[in-house]
């Protein structure tokens, strides 16, 4: 078996809901196109995934897509503010919270807020999650400055606040280590809950898993993790 079918595999194994054509049916055209192709990005990839795909899965005619959306990219921007706006949203009231109670929250406080927002991207659906962290990966791709722009277009300020206060709390850090330091951060994130599906067949094999529990499990073991490589004292001749 290839890693691709294992991965397949694997993720019909865990996710907590069935990918039955029904589903789709009981909605109005655009949400169910939306729907369709946040199963299918998730499952496959932005670049794998095609039109008539999502077309098919949806029981739409291409003509629906275009007319709703415009194009592929602009269909892959709707499934972006699917789950990049319940982030923000989250990650706001974790920090108003946080506000309310100390005037400067420690780094894994903060980090346990934006774990608390994946979470609850999570519960959106079965596929919320690996969708963002697969939009992550595609924003970061040479082709994608046009993702890259509405992301930073529509949430970048919205982000702004919980990057202020991580950086309060990296201060030993210089500009070009924190920048490094955020970056493999991300990349732990993204890699992990990108392929979560698989890690945790790998880890229970033959188990039949509550996926919700197993996202906020993992998360609770990446926070200490996270924060321990962004304290760790930076390289004394970084290059």
């Amino acid at each position: 078996m290839s890693i691709g079918e294992h991965q397949w595999s694997t993720w019909r194994a865990v996710k907590p809901m069935s990918a039955d054509k029904n589903m789709y049916q009981t909605s109005d055209t655009s949400s169910r196109i939306i729907r369709a192709a946040e199963q299918l990005f998730a499952e496959q990839g932005f670049k794998e995934t095609t039109m008539r795909q999502i077309t098919t899965l949806a029981d739409v005619n291409l003509a629906a897509v275009n007319y709703h959306f415009g194009s592929k990219k602009g269909l892959i921007q709707s499934v972006a503010e699917r789950s990049l706006t319940p982030l923000c949203d989250a990650i706001e009231e974790g920090l108003a919270r946080l506000d309310a109670n100390i005037s400067a929250p420690a780094l894994e406080e903060l980090l346990q807020v934006l774990a608390t927002a994946l979470v609850r991207v999570h519960g959106r659906n079965a596929y919320a999650l690996a969708v963002l962290m697969r939009l992550l990966d595609l924003a970061y791709r040479p082709a994608q400055q046009g993702l890259q722009s509405f992301m930073h277009t529509q949430y970048g300020k919205r982000m702004a606040v919980f990057m202020h206060y991580l950086r309060q709390e990296t201060q030993s850090l210089d500009e070009r280590e924190f920048f490094w330091r955020l970056h493999f951060m991300m990349g732990s994130v993204i890699f992990t809950l990108s392929n979560m599906h698989v890690l945790i067949a790998l880890d229970k094999p033959g188990t039949e898993v509550d996926a919700a529990v197993e996202v906020q499990a993992i998360l609770q073991r990446m926070v200490p993790v996270i924060s321990a490589g962004l304290l760790a004292p930076g390289n004394s001749d970084p290059g």
